[in-house]
């Protein structure tokens, strides 16, 4: 069976966000400090339709999140809004009319809505929960594995139920003094470390679950 995955940065105070976020800045406050390892990956910003940039050490980490066949993800990752999607003046996403995905993605979300299609990516919008969303994913992305995209709320939820196989925590030499945290109210869970990465710039850390 394909494995459930996630990666996700983090501060060294256990931020994946700032206080204060906005449609104009949906990292929050100083936010933004925690991808300035992708954003200088040559192999990120072709991803996202940019020129330039680097290889170095973080390359063959970042690389690794490439193959997902499917991406999971929660309402305020894909929009940052909350409620009907008519009231919502971000409805279609952070990502233009070319998102970086190129395979499928299912969102969770409390409010129905048809499947949007942009580009080479397909937004499905999902209401019965994780379980279900995980079902769906892993059926799209065939022999391939599923990627929790974010937030928070939605790598909280995967990881309290056990359904995450593998975690990546991208720890950036940051503080944000506030936010949001990754792991807060988490329930207890044991993983085993399996890598090590470390750069100037930030330590990945992988574990699997269990002992």
């Amino acid at each position: 069976m394909t494995q459930l995955r996630l990666d996700i940065t983090t501060s060294l105070d256990g931020y994946v966000a700032g206080p204060h976020p906005t449609l104009e800045k949906p990292l929050g406050e100083g936010g933004e400090l925690l991808h300035e390892w992708l954003f200088r990956l040559a192999s990120f910003r072709a991803a996202h339709g940019m020129e330039g940039g680097e290889v170095n050490e973080d390359t063959p980490v970042f690389e690794e999140s490439l193959g997902a066949g499917a991406t999971i993800m929660g309402r305020r990752m894909f929009s940052g809004g909350a409620g009907p999607w008519e009231s919502d003046p971000n409805a279609n996403g952070w990502w233009g009319d070319e998102p970086p995905f190129h395979t499928p993605v299912f969102v969770l979300t409390h409010y129905a809505r048809e499947p949007l299609v942009l580009g080479e990516t397909t937004f499905t919008f999902v209401t019965e929960g994780i379980e279900s969303a995980l079902e769906q994913a892993r059926a799209a992305a065939g022999d391939r594995d599923v990627a929790v995209g974010g937030g928070a709320d939605v790598a909280r939820q995967y990881l309290d139920a056990g359904l995450l196989d593998q975690l990546t925590v991208h720890l950036v030499p940051a503080l944000l003094g506030g936010g949001t945290r990754l792991f807060a109210g988490a329930a207890p869970a044991e993983l085993t470390p399996v890598r090590v990465v470390a750069s100037p710039r930030v330590t990945h850390l992988t574990y699997r679950k269990g002992a």
